[in-house]
Protein backbone atom coordinates (compact mmCIF):
# COMPACT_ATOMS: atom_id res chain seq x y z
CA UNK A 1 0.00 0.00 0.00
CA UNK A 2 1.82 2.96 -0.61
CA UNK A 3 1.65 6.53 0.84
CA UNK A 4 1.21 9.54 -1.72
CA UNK A 5 0.86 13.26 -1.07
CA UNK A 6 -0.14 15.48 -3.35
CA UNK A 7 0.92 19.35 -2.82
CA UNK A 8 -0.77 21.93 -4.24
CA UNK A 9 1.16 25.50 -3.55
CA UNK A 10 -1.70 27.79 -3.01
CA UNK A 11 -2.46 30.83 -5.69
CA UNK A 12 1.69 30.31 -6.64
CA UNK A 13 2.32 32.82 -8.88
CA UNK A 14 0.14 35.68 -6.91
CA UNK A 15 1.09 34.27 -3.68
CA UNK A 16 5.34 34.64 -4.37
CA UNK A 17 4.70 38.42 -6.37
CA UNK A 18 2.59 39.17 -2.95
CA UNK A 19 5.65 37.66 -1.17
CA UNK A 20 7.81 40.05 -2.30
CA UNK A 21 5.67 43.11 -2.96
CA UNK A 22 3.45 42.46 0.63
CA UNK A 23 1.45 46.17 -0.27
CA UNK A 24 -0.41 43.34 -3.11
CA UNK A 25 -1.35 41.25 0.14
CA UNK A 26 -6.26 41.15 0.40
CA UNK A 27 -5.70 42.98 -3.07
CA UNK A 28 -7.46 40.74 -6.28
CA UNK A 29 -4.08 39.96 -8.76
CA UNK A 30 -4.05 38.23 -11.69
CA UNK A 31 -0.70 37.12 -12.97
CA UNK A 32 -0.19 37.79 -16.94
CA UNK A 33 -0.09 40.43 -19.85
CA UNK A 34 -2.13 43.86 -20.25
CA UNK A 35 -5.56 43.41 -21.62
CA UNK A 36 -4.67 44.89 -25.03
CA UNK A 37 -2.78 42.12 -26.16
CA UNK A 38 -3.85 38.86 -26.93
CA UNK A 39 -2.48 37.55 -23.02
CA UNK A 40 -4.19 34.67 -20.47
CA UNK A 41 -4.05 34.55 -17.16
CA UNK A 42 -1.83 32.06 -15.56
CA UNK A 43 -2.99 33.17 -12.26
CA UNK A 44 -5.59 34.77 -10.16
CA UNK A 45 -5.79 35.43 -6.56
CA UNK A 46 -8.20 33.89 -4.34
CA UNK A 47 -9.27 37.88 -4.30
CA UNK A 48 -9.89 37.81 -7.85
CA UNK A 49 -11.96 34.98 -8.15
CA UNK A 50 -14.21 36.07 -6.41
CA UNK A 51 -15.08 37.55 -9.08
CA UNK A 52 -15.17 35.04 -11.67
CA UNK A 53 -11.47 35.60 -12.98
CA UNK A 54 -9.64 32.52 -13.19
CA UNK A 55 -6.42 30.98 -15.09
CA UNK A 56 -6.42 30.59 -18.71
CA UNK A 57 -8.67 33.65 -18.89
CA UNK A 58 -8.08 36.16 -21.81
CA UNK A 59 -7.02 39.64 -19.62
CA UNK A 60 -9.40 41.93 -21.24
CA UNK A 61 -12.27 39.65 -19.98
CA UNK A 62 -10.48 39.28 -16.28
CA UNK A 63 -10.36 42.97 -16.54
CA UNK A 64 -14.27 43.30 -17.28
CA UNK A 65 -14.96 40.96 -14.63
CA UNK A 66 -12.99 42.40 -11.98
CA UNK A 67 -12.45 46.34 -12.97
CA UNK A 68 -9.88 47.06 -10.08
CA UNK A 69 -7.79 44.06 -10.93
CA UNK A 70 -4.33 44.56 -10.74
CA UNK A 71 -2.27 42.61 -13.59
CA UNK A 72 1.41 41.88 -13.31
CA UNK A 73 3.79 40.38 -16.01
CA UNK A 74 4.93 36.87 -14.73
CA UNK A 75 8.70 36.83 -13.21
CA UNK A 76 9.15 32.84 -13.94
CA UNK A 77 12.72 33.43 -12.80
CA UNK A 78 11.09 33.95 -9.52
CA UNK A 79 8.50 31.62 -9.55
CA UNK A 80 11.21 28.72 -9.99
CA UNK A 81 13.45 30.09 -7.38
CA UNK A 82 10.76 30.05 -4.50
CA UNK A 83 9.69 26.15 -6.28
CA UNK A 84 13.11 25.10 -6.12
CA UNK A 85 13.16 25.99 -2.27
CA UNK A 86 9.58 24.10 -2.30
CA UNK A 87 11.13 21.26 -3.86
CA UNK A 88 14.05 21.18 -1.17
CA UNK A 89 11.76 21.14 1.51
CA UNK A 90 10.08 17.82 0.05
CA UNK A 91 13.77 15.88 -0.40
CA UNK A 92 13.90 16.24 3.62
CA UNK A 93 11.54 13.55 3.73
CA UNK A 94 11.58 11.52 0.38
CA UNK A 95 13.59 11.45 -2.79
CA UNK A 96 10.28 9.84 -5.07
CA UNK A 97 9.16 13.39 -6.18
CA UNK A 98 7.24 13.60 -9.54
CA UNK A 99 6.66 17.59 -9.92
CA UNK A 100 3.79 18.07 -11.95
CA UNK A 101 4.28 21.86 -12.52
CA UNK A 102 6.25 24.61 -10.67
CA UNK A 103 3.91 24.81 -8.48
CA UNK A 104 2.52 20.95 -7.55
CA UNK A 105 4.18 17.46 -7.05
CA UNK A 106 3.49 14.25 -6.03
CA UNK A 107 5.48 12.53 -3.36
CA UNK A 108 5.68 8.91 -2.22
CA UNK A 109 6.76 8.65 1.79
CA UNK A 110 5.47 4.82 1.50
CA UNK A 111 9.08 4.14 3.06
CA UNK A 112 9.91 7.42 5.00
CA UNK A 113 10.39 6.79 8.67
CA UNK A 114 9.83 10.50 10.32
CA UNK A 115 6.67 10.78 12.16
CA UNK A 116 6.43 6.97 12.90
CA UNK A 117 5.93 6.82 8.99
CA UNK A 118 2.54 8.94 9.40
CA UNK A 119 1.79 10.20 5.81
CA UNK A 120 -0.54 12.52 7.14
CA UNK A 121 1.75 14.16 9.89
CA UNK A 122 4.59 14.40 7.33
CA UNK A 123 2.29 16.57 5.06
CA UNK A 124 1.31 18.77 7.92
CA UNK A 125 4.63 19.24 8.77
CA UNK A 126 5.66 19.67 5.07
CA UNK A 127 3.08 22.58 5.11
CA UNK A 128 4.07 24.06 8.30
CA UNK A 129 7.98 24.35 6.56
CA UNK A 130 6.89 25.99 3.55
CA UNK A 131 4.97 28.49 5.20
CA UNK A 132 7.32 29.16 8.10
CA UNK A 133 10.63 29.17 5.75
CA UNK A 134 9.08 30.57 2.86
CA UNK A 135 6.47 32.69 3.83
CA UNK A 136 4.31 30.84 1.11
CA UNK A 137 1.28 28.52 1.53
CA UNK A 138 -0.14 25.12 0.22
CA UNK A 139 -2.51 22.39 0.53
CA UNK A 140 -1.95 18.87 0.39
CA UNK A 141 -3.78 15.68 -0.04
CA UNK A 142 -3.11 12.18 1.58
CA UNK A 143 -3.89 8.83 -0.16
CA UNK A 144 -3.11 5.50 -1.03
CA UNK A 145 -2.55 6.48 -5.01
CA UNK A 146 -2.00 9.79 -7.23
CA UNK A 147 -5.37 10.00 -8.67
CA UNK A 148 -6.83 10.01 -5.12
CA UNK A 149 -4.21 12.34 -3.30
CA UNK A 150 -4.82 14.92 -6.34
CA UNK A 151 -8.40 15.32 -5.68
CA UNK A 152 -7.68 15.38 -2.05
CA UNK A 153 -5.33 18.20 -2.21
CA UNK A 154 -8.41 20.35 -3.46
CA UNK A 155 -11.02 19.40 -0.68
CA UNK A 156 -9.10 21.76 1.51
CA UNK A 157 -7.91 24.47 -0.24
CA UNK A 158 -6.67 27.27 0.57
CA UNK A 159 -4.27 26.10 3.22
CA UNK A 160 -5.14 23.07 4.17
CA UNK A 161 -5.14 18.90 3.49
CA UNK A 162 -7.37 15.99 3.47
CA UNK A 163 -7.08 12.32 4.20
CA UNK A 164 -8.41 9.33 2.17
CA UNK A 165 -7.65 6.11 4.19
CA UNK A 166 -7.49 2.89 2.78
CA UNK A 167 -10.73 2.21 4.13
CA UNK A 168 -12.29 5.20 2.88
CA UNK A 169 -11.19 4.47 -0.74
CA UNK A 170 -15.18 2.88 -1.92
CA UNK A 171 -17.29 5.38 -0.11
CA UNK A 172 -15.19 8.61 -0.99
CA UNK A 173 -15.16 7.94 -4.85
CA UNK A 174 -19.29 7.07 -4.93
CA UNK A 175 -20.52 10.80 -4.81
CA UNK A 176 -17.24 11.92 -7.07
CA UNK A 177 -18.20 13.89 -10.07
CA UNK A 178 -17.13 12.62 -13.28
CA UNK A 179 -15.09 15.91 -13.67
CA UNK A 180 -12.98 14.95 -10.69
CA UNK A 181 -11.70 12.26 -12.95
CA UNK A 182 -7.93 12.69 -14.33
CA UNK A 183 -8.92 13.80 -18.00
CA UNK A 184 -12.31 14.49 -18.12
CA UNK A 185 -12.78 17.91 -19.49
CA UNK A 186 -15.61 19.74 -20.63
CA UNK A 187 -16.58 17.89 -23.81
CA UNK A 188 -15.90 14.18 -22.35
CA UNK A 189 -17.96 15.50 -19.36
CA UNK A 190 -20.35 16.98 -21.60
CA UNK A 191 -20.89 13.78 -23.30
CA UNK A 192 -21.04 11.54 -20.18
CA UNK A 193 -24.04 13.94 -18.59
CA UNK A 194 -25.95 13.18 -21.85
CA UNK A 195 -25.05 9.01 -20.89
CA UNK A 196 -26.48 9.56 -17.52
CA UNK A 197 -22.91 9.49 -16.04
CA UNK A 198 -22.71 11.96 -13.31
CA UNK A 199 -20.71 10.53 -10.68
CA UNK A 200 -18.57 8.04 -10.38
CA UNK A 201 -20.84 5.51 -8.93
CA UNK A 202 -22.46 5.68 -12.03
CA UNK A 203 -19.70 4.87 -14.17
CA UNK A 204 -19.30 1.71 -11.60
CA UNK A 205 -22.82 0.46 -12.63
CA UNK A 206 -21.18 0.01 -16.35
CA UNK A 207 -19.13 -2.98 -17.46
CA UNK A 208 -15.69 -2.24 -19.28
CA UNK A 209 -16.82 -3.62 -22.75
CA UNK A 210 -20.26 -1.22 -22.04
CA UNK A 211 -17.61 1.80 -21.57
CA UNK A 212 -15.27 0.70 -24.35
CA UNK A 213 -18.50 1.23 -27.14
CA UNK A 214 -18.52 4.81 -25.46
CA UNK A 215 -15.16 5.75 -24.83
CA UNK A 216 -12.85 3.65 -26.57
CA UNK A 217 -9.33 3.13 -25.57
CA UNK A 218 -9.92 5.13 -22.00
CA UNK A 219 -12.52 2.68 -20.68
CA UNK A 220 -10.30 0.60 -18.80
CA UNK A 221 -8.59 3.88 -17.09
CA UNK A 222 -12.16 5.63 -16.43
CA UNK A 223 -13.36 1.76 -15.25
CA UNK A 224 -10.56 2.28 -12.39
CA UNK A 225 -10.16 5.52 -11.34
CA UNK A 226 -14.19 5.71 -10.93
CA UNK A 227 -13.12 2.75 -8.61
CA UNK A 228 -10.41 4.53 -6.83
CA UNK A 229 -7.75 2.65 -8.58
CA UNK A 230 -4.65 4.00 -9.72
CA UNK A 231 -1.74 2.05 -10.27
CA UNK A 232 0.65 4.54 -11.49
CA UNK A 233 4.24 5.29 -9.38
CA UNK A 234 5.53 8.15 -8.80
CA UNK A 235 7.85 8.92 -11.53
CA UNK A 236 11.17 11.02 -10.60
CA UNK A 237 12.78 10.96 -13.82
CA UNK A 238 10.03 11.71 -16.75
CA UNK A 239 9.88 14.38 -19.62
CA UNK A 240 7.00 14.95 -21.53
CA UNK A 241 7.24 15.05 -25.01
CA UNK A 242 4.07 15.78 -25.99
CA UNK A 243 0.98 17.17 -24.75
CA UNK A 244 -2.88 16.21 -26.53
CA UNK A 245 -5.91 16.15 -25.88
CA UNK A 246 -8.49 13.59 -27.79
CA UNK A 247 -12.39 13.14 -27.88
CA UNK A 248 -13.50 9.85 -28.91
CA UNK A 249 -17.60 10.79 -30.36
CA UNK A 250 -20.40 8.55 -29.60
CA UNK A 251 -21.74 9.16 -32.89
CA UNK A 252 -19.96 9.70 -35.98
CA UNK A 253 -19.20 13.34 -37.56
CA UNK A 254 -20.43 13.72 -41.03
CA UNK A 255 -19.24 16.81 -42.13
CA UNK A 256 -15.87 18.89 -42.01
CA UNK A 257 -18.37 21.61 -40.42
CA UNK A 258 -19.04 19.40 -36.85
CA UNK A 259 -16.00 18.56 -36.74
CA UNK A 260 -14.58 22.30 -36.40
CA UNK A 261 -17.30 22.69 -33.80
CA UNK A 262 -15.55 20.55 -31.53
CA UNK A 263 -12.43 22.43 -31.77
CA UNK A 264 -13.54 25.49 -28.96
CA UNK A 265 -14.10 22.92 -26.19
CA UNK A 266 -11.16 20.77 -27.17
CA UNK A 267 -8.78 23.88 -27.32
CA UNK A 268 -9.71 25.20 -24.10
CA UNK A 269 -9.25 21.79 -22.25
CA UNK A 270 -5.47 21.96 -24.33
CA UNK A 271 -4.75 25.28 -23.47
CA UNK A 272 -5.59 25.12 -19.62
CA UNK A 273 -3.40 22.15 -19.58
CA UNK A 274 -0.61 23.83 -21.34
CA UNK A 275 -0.64 26.79 -19.10
CA UNK A 276 -0.56 24.42 -16.06
CA UNK A 277 2.17 22.56 -17.29
CA UNK A 278 4.45 25.67 -18.42
CA UNK A 279 5.16 24.43 -21.46
CA UNK A 280 4.85 27.29 -23.54
CA UNK A 281 8.76 27.91 -23.92
CA UNK A 282 9.21 23.90 -25.17
CA UNK A 283 6.67 24.18 -27.84
CA UNK A 284 8.38 22.92 -31.68
CA UNK A 285 5.53 21.47 -33.23
CA UNK A 286 1.37 21.47 -33.32
CA UNK A 287 -0.24 18.69 -34.40
CA UNK A 288 -4.01 17.02 -35.18
CA UNK A 289 -5.35 14.08 -35.38
CA UNK A 290 -8.23 12.20 -36.97
CA UNK A 291 -9.14 8.59 -36.80
CA UNK A 292 -12.53 7.62 -39.11
CA UNK A 293 -15.53 5.74 -38.84
CA UNK A 294 -13.60 2.41 -39.81
CA UNK A 295 -10.86 2.94 -37.20
CA UNK A 296 -8.43 4.06 -39.80
CA UNK A 297 -6.66 7.43 -38.70
CA UNK A 298 -4.58 10.49 -40.04
CA UNK A 299 -2.63 13.52 -38.25
CA UNK A 300 -1.23 16.53 -39.72
CA UNK A 301 1.37 18.31 -38.17
CA UNK A 302 3.04 21.62 -38.64
CA UNK A 303 6.90 23.19 -36.98
CA UNK A 304 5.45 26.03 -34.65
CA UNK A 305 7.34 28.14 -31.90
CA UNK A 306 4.85 29.64 -29.70
CA UNK A 307 1.42 28.78 -29.00
CA UNK A 308 -1.10 27.56 -31.61
CA UNK A 309 -4.65 29.66 -31.53
CA UNK A 310 -7.46 27.90 -32.03
CA UNK A 311 -7.49 29.20 -35.86
CA UNK A 312 -4.00 27.62 -36.05
CA UNK A 313 -5.59 24.26 -35.29
CA UNK A 314 -9.31 24.70 -37.31
CA UNK A 315 -6.94 25.20 -40.43
CA UNK A 316 -4.55 21.86 -39.68
CA UNK A 317 -8.12 20.38 -39.39
CA UNK A 318 -9.85 20.99 -42.44
CA UNK A 319 -6.10 19.91 -44.27
CA UNK A 320 -6.41 16.28 -42.39
CA UNK A 321 -10.08 16.00 -43.18
CA UNK A 322 -9.70 16.56 -47.17
CA UNK A 323 -7.29 13.37 -47.24
CA UNK A 324 -10.91 10.99 -46.85
CA UNK A 325 -14.02 13.30 -46.24
CA UNK A 326 -15.18 10.64 -44.29
CA UNK A 327 -17.30 10.34 -41.02
CA UNK A 328 -15.18 11.38 -37.76
CA UNK A 329 -15.02 9.44 -34.43
CA UNK A 330 -11.82 10.39 -33.08
CA UNK A 331 -10.18 14.84 -32.71
CA UNK A 332 -7.37 15.21 -31.09
CA UNK A 333 -4.91 18.56 -31.22
CA UNK A 334 -1.91 19.05 -29.11
CA UNK A 335 2.21 19.89 -29.22
CA UNK A 336 5.39 18.54 -29.90
CA UNK A 337 7.24 19.54 -27.36
CA UNK A 338 11.07 19.60 -26.84
CA UNK A 339 13.57 19.01 -24.24
CA UNK A 340 14.48 21.17 -21.40
CA UNK A 341 17.86 22.81 -20.92
CA UNK A 342 20.20 20.87 -18.59
CA UNK A 343 20.13 22.36 -15.55
CA UNK A 344 16.33 21.05 -16.22
CA UNK A 345 14.51 24.36 -16.35
CA UNK A 346 13.03 25.31 -19.60
CA UNK A 347 15.14 28.20 -22.15
CA UNK A 348 14.20 31.48 -21.31
CA UNK A 349 12.95 33.68 -24.65
CA UNK A 350 10.44 36.86 -24.84
CA UNK A 351 7.46 36.51 -26.63
CA UNK A 352 6.24 38.74 -28.97
CA UNK A 353 2.38 39.84 -29.72
CA UNK A 354 1.73 37.47 -33.20
CA UNK A 355 -1.29 34.92 -34.11
CA UNK A 356 0.45 32.21 -32.92
CA UNK A 357 1.75 33.52 -29.28
CA UNK A 358 0.76 34.97 -25.70
CA UNK A 359 2.21 38.29 -24.42
CA UNK A 360 4.33 37.27 -21.45
CA UNK A 361 6.83 40.04 -19.94
CA UNK A 362 9.40 37.57 -18.08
Amino acid sequence: MRKIIHVDMDCFYAAVEVKYNPKLKGKPLGIGGPPNTRSVLCTASYEARKFGVRSAMPSSQAVRLCPQLILIPPHFDLYKAESAKVREIFERFTKKIEPLSLDEAYLDVTECTQFGGSATLIAQEIRRLIFTELNLTASAGIAPNKFLAKIASDWKKPNGQFVVRPQDVEGFVKELKIEKIFGVGKVTAQKMHELGLHTCLDIQKHSVDQLYRWFGSRAQELHDFAHGIDDREVVTEWERKSLTVEETYNKDLQTLEECLKQVPGLYEDFHNRLVKGEYEDRIKGMVVKLKFFDFKGTTHEEVCHGIPTQKDFERLIENAWLRRSVPVRLVGLGVRLGSQNKSGSRTQQSHEVTSNQLKFAI
